[in-house]
């Protein structure tokens, strides 16, 4: 060990929370740190580019189980880096499931609040049409003729499927 880095400057130099740290090493992501005579943990600087890594890879929503598995491949340098191309893949292909359903939310809500705007704002909020929309099937819209609500169109046909 070249350095006695108390945990409180590698958290700050890593990103990461003092819990964090120790529940990494908990889980053995992080090799357990070196005590002092007073029992306090001691890293050295792989440790911080260690933890930099992993909180990066976390910021990244890769999972505990994936991080697993690409700090084991930081490991062993020999491996060939298409297995980290291919967890980064298969990471990525779940990035864009996600984003796609998210886009899928964001014109349903888009559409809630132009339909409120064309029908009801400033009314009394029983007779709110977001309640409506709501309460109703997914596959029952009803036209919205309206502004874009974020840039995207808000007219929809009455019985239109999703």
């Amino acid at each position: 060990m070249n350095a006695a880095l108390p945990i409180g400057f590698v958290a700050r130099q890593s990103g990461c929370t003092v819990p964090t740290i120790r529940y990494y090493e908990e889980i053995g992501l992080l090799s357990a740190a070196v005590r002092s005579e007073g029992g306090q943990r001691n890293y050295d600087e792989s440790a911080v580019r260690r933890l930099t890594f992993i909180r990066r890879c976390r910021d990244f929503g890769f999972s505990i189980d994936q991080v697993r598995e690409l700090v084991g491949l930081v490991d062993e340098p020999q491996r060939p880096c298409t297995e980290v191309r291919d967890i980064a893949s298969g990471h990525l292909a779940k990035v864009r499931t996600k984003l796609a359903e998210l886009q899928v939310l964001e014109a349903e809500l888009c559409g809630f609040v132009a339909s409120c705007n064309a029908a009801c704002a400033g009314g009394a909020v029983v007779d709110c049409t977001i309640f409506e929309d709501l309460a109703s099937p997914n596959d029952r819209v009803r036209i919205v003729t309206s502004e874009p609500c974020c840039g995207a169109s808000t007219k929809r046909a009455e019985g239109a499927t999703q």
